[in-house]
């Protein structure tokens, strides 16, 4: 196991955390990340204009496991002003990271844009350094046409990206709330707002030209080249995406299985951490587990 020299800040996207470590991409970006823990790995990938701390509520589990948080490139730590990140640029950072930690075994965990950046780490060549993978509220597709209409329309997309570049401020603070069940309870409005604020933090440039990248991907291809047990999490009252979303990636995965969280819209790791990390932990032990019984029987 590569060895881990933490360096402290207080700065970016992620105020009030400690411990933050750098990874230095190929190109020179520097990648933040915050790592803690001991065990098996889960690599936590978080969704478009959030950071590594949209998965404090998953901390608890640093007691069992290795927990690493991403700030994937362009967001908190990891942002520079007039970045123009891709998808696969992304993907790349993180395979970069996986192997700078010598990582074995790996769990990732892949929320919304953090899904198909984990999609492409697991077709790629650091596929190898892990073991499964959790996909929580996403699509193979953003975009819908003739014949795909699991994800969102030419519309809907468009709207997105003018809302983006015109009144970035709106927007940021109407995906904060919406990520959460709608009507947002009253017991989640400070978190919602949280969201919200943590979302307006960012840079429209940098959100915009990510958003483009990730409109257009198709993943489907990839899908059946993945072999890692995968774990499929989606909320009931997500306003993206529904149960047949969940059904199709089951379908199309070699081996997936899925759970429904009926109080969560996008974020049920937010809204129902508690089941949420049951659900994960559980998901592990299944997985290690087999990986046991196989090992003896080679």
């Amino acid at each position: 196991m590569a060895p881990r020299s933490r360096q402290n800040s207080g700065h970016g996207a992620a105020a009030g955390e400690r411990d933050l470590q750098f990874f230095t991409a190929s190109d020179g970006v520097r990648i933040a990340y915050r790592d803690e823990g001991e065990g098996t790995p889960l690599v936590l990938l978080h969704g478009l204009m959030a950071h590594g701390a949209f998965f404090r509520e998953q901390a608890p589990l640093a007691r069992e496991f290795r927990l690493i948080r991403i700030d994937l490139r362009g967001h908190g730590a990891s942002a520079r002003p007039g970045e123009r990140p891709t998808v696969e640029q992304i993907a790349a950072d993180v395979a970069g990271l996986a192997g700078a930690l010598e990582l074995e075994d790996a769990i990732g965990v892949g929320w919304s844009l953090g899904a198909t950046v984990l999609w492409h780490v697991l077709t790629g060549p650091a596929a190898e350094r892990f073991a499964g993978a959790v996909v929580v509220d996403m699509t193979a597709r953003v975009l819908n046409d003739e014949e795909w209409g699991l994800g969102l329309s030419p519309e809907a997309c468009e709207a997105r990206s003018a809302a983006i570049r015109n009144d970035f401020d709106r927007f940021a603070f109407d995906a904060g709330q919406g990520i959460f069940a709608q009507p947002v309870a009253n017991g989640a409005s400070a978190l919602a707002d949280w969201a919200s604020f943590e979302f307006a933090r960012n840079d429209p440039a940098v959100i915009a030209a990510l958003w483009a990248s990730l409109v257009r991907q198709d993943v489907r291809a990839l899908l059946a080249r993945i072999r890692h047990p995968t774990l499929i999490v989606h909320g009931a009252r997500s306003r993206l995406y529904g149960d047949d979303t969940a059904d199709h990636l089951v379908a199309a995965l070699p081996d997936a299985r899925a759970v429904r969280f009926d109080e969560s819209g996008h974020a049920p790791h937010l809204e129902q951490p508690a089941l949420f990390n049951a659900a994960l932990k559980d998901f592990a032990d299944r997985l290690l587990r087999a990986r046991a019984t196989q090992a003896t029987k080679i």
